[in-house]
């Protein structure tokens, strides 16, 4: 005969707790939640606005310290071919929010996304946290949305349970505006709060983190900064925010402001705050099954580094689309490894689903992979194929193994970007079947997304704006109709 405290539970017991069952439901409840908690990892992500390919120490740049970054990449997976959806945010945010080709959804479109209020992530739309609220997660997003405004969209209309951020492309470091109106939210309420952004951000990372410890529940936490984005305010520039916000400044767009140890000075900023995220996971005990990722939404801007690469934000160069990326999960990713594997930023859904035994949505199937056998097991490789567009100079690419074919205006490329990341020997001519067939391979890709439209808007610098750019001219924002080629 068992014991008492063995005793298995039979039906009768079952269906007395059926009829008296309310407190046996919450313990049942609380049960599942530990069980969850105990299975499933917690999601910490961690993005960059704009932060140029080596634009942290451990990607090679010497004359500004990251170590709170560094670490992530020391105790997981450093990236090296890692590329961003977009050479611009909205449409990387697209992407990355819905583990698909931004170029499916009308916001998609959108580079960026620039006040059309009609234009958004529609709700109904799967997201990462949507699918992993499903699965008994709860979700959180602080930091940049922009993908869509109020009434008809915004982060708890797309799956998360909590936003505290602003809504738009960029807001000013301290009186957290862009133009003259705040854009600080607490879910959807506007609020007034003084402080240096990326502090106040870190800050309610730091509580939410601590919060989420105590409901014993996974969690997944984006954690999006502004920084390095414009306006160039570091700690301590208070008056170049006053002196943004006079008449004729030309106001948070900052093209007369900013200087390299200004950036490098935000840039220690955030990290500073990755720091103290990681000091939370560390203090609450959840660091050893906690997936942490840093990355950025796009190429690096006017004081980026994007060493060894040329072009940036709003290009299609290398340049504009290579990013960092670093992993950690110490219970299941070894550490103090860098991996050669070509990811794109909407594999990220495709993998923190599977990382939490959560399913995608077979009506929305995902263009991104999962990357978990390579993290976790040191898998091969696999060959890749990405496409790219933008609208403005009628950009195209495509990467291919080593490959990439390249389209600026009239002008065309072929470039072996493993052997030449400068993008300088243009190969169209020594391997024209390549060439001919990556050409072939993006027009039938197109077709299967949206077209271009005029009704979206899209960004290039031009001359007046950067030296380095001179003789280019504003995007009038036309779409450039493709015609396949004649073989």
């Amino acid at each position: 005969m068992l014991p008492a405290d063995k005793h298995p539970i039979t039906r009768r017991d079952l269906l007395r707790g059926a009829a008296t069952g309310i407190i046996a439901l919450a313990m049942r409840g609380d049960l599942k939640a530990r069980q969850l908690s105990s299975r499933s990892p917690n999601i910490v992500f961690v993005l960059a606005d704009d932060l140029g390919y080596a634009d942290v120490s451990c990607y090679g740049r010497p004359d500004l310290s990251t170590p709170n970054i560094d670490r992530i990449a020391a105790k997981g997976v450093r990236f090296l071919q890692a590329y961003a959806n977009s050479a611009v945010c909205t449409a990387t945010r697209t992407a990355l929010i819905t583990g698909r080709y931004q170029y499916r959804l009308r916001v998609g479109l959108e580079e960026p996304l620039a006040g059309n209020a009609n234009v958004g992530l529609p709700p109904e739309h799967p997201t990462l946290p949507s699918l992993l609220k499903k699965a008994g997660y709860s979700t959180t997003l602080i930091g940049k949305w922009h993908l869509g405004a109020l009434p008809k969209f915004g982060p708890l209309k797309s799956g998360y349970d909590h936003f505290y951020g602003f809504r738009g492309g960029a807001v000013d470091y301290y009186s957290h505006s862009a133009g003259h109106k705040e854009d600080l939210w607490d879910d959807d309420v506007p609020i007034h709060q003084t402080g240096y952004l990326t502090d106040l951000l870190g800050s309610r990372t730091v509580e939410v983190i601590n919060n989420y410890a105590k409901s014993r529940r996974p969690f997944l936490l984006s954690l999006h900064f502004n920084a390095p984005h414009w306006p160039w305010e570091a700690p301590g520039d208070e008056a170049e925010s006053v002196r943004l916000a006079q008449p004729g400044s030309g106001g948070i767009f900052d093209f007369d402001g900013g200087s390299q140890k200004t950036y490098q000075r935000m840039i220690e900023a955030m990290d500073r705050q990755v720091g103290r995220v990681l000091q939370a996971l560390d203090g609450n005990g959840l660091t050893e099954n906690t997936i942490v990722i840093f990355t950025s939404d796009n190429g690096g801007e006017r004081f980026a580094d994007t060493w060894p690469f040329t072009g940036k934000k709003t290009e299609l160069l290398e340049g504009g689309l290579r990013i960092p990326a670093v992993v950690s999960w110490p219970a299941r990713i070894p550490p103090g490894r860098t991996t050669e594997q070509v990811s794109i930023s909407m594999d990220w859904v495709a993998t923190l689903l599977a990382a939490a035994e959560a399913e995608s949505d077979p009506a929305y199937p995902l263009d991104g992979i999962n990357l978990l056998p390579l993290l976790t097991q040191s898998a091969t490789p696999s060959p890749r194929k990405l496409f790219w567009r933008y609208k403005a100079n009628a950009q195209r690419a495509v990467r291919d193994g080593d490959y990439k074919f390249l389209k600026i205006l009239d002008n065309t490329f072929l470039f072996n970007v493993v052997e030449d990341p400068l993008e300088r020997a243009n190969l169209k001519e020594r391997q024209k079947e390549v060439y001919r067939r990556l050409i072939r391979e993006w027009y039938d890709w197109n077709a299967r997304m949206l077209p271009e439209i005029k009704e979206s808007f899209t960004h290039s610098f031009d001359g007046q704006e950067l030296a380095d750019h001179f003789g280019a001219k504003p995007p009038d924002q036309t779409p450039d109709i493709p015609t396949p080629p004649d073989d």
